[in-house]
């Protein structure tokens, strides 16, 4: 998994299958990912820009996290999910996100 922050630095990240996005980003010391809440899809501070190639794979967010994304986030896209709402699977090999200059 490989996490990008505004300035381009690439972080390469070992996921392991069943944790978030944002659990893998926290527990490796990516910066921007704060996850607030725990992963409790409660405060939108592991906002990120899915890749297109990835979007189809990860989904679209459910009613709660696009409230979330609506409301809490600075600048929204498209394929914007919050981190902690993508579980790492097989069919993630190579996932990349591209982190948020900014945070709520």
């Amino acid at each position: 998994m490989i996490y990008v922050d505004g300035e381009g630095r690439e972080y390469a990240v070992d996921a392991v299958i069943g944790e978030s996005v944002m659990a893998m980003a926290v527990k490796n010391g990516v910066p921007g990912i704060i996850g607030e809440c725990g992963g409790n899809a409660s405060c939108a501070t592991c906002h990120v820009w899915v890749r297109e190639e990835y979007a189809r794979l990860v989904g679209s967010p459910g009613d709660l996290e696009e409230d979330l994304l609506d409301l809490g986030v600075s600048e929204r896209r498209p394929t914007s999910r919050l981190s902690c709402q993508i579980p790492v699977a097989p069919d993630l090999d190579g996932l990349t996100v591209d982190i948020p200059p900014d945070q709520p």
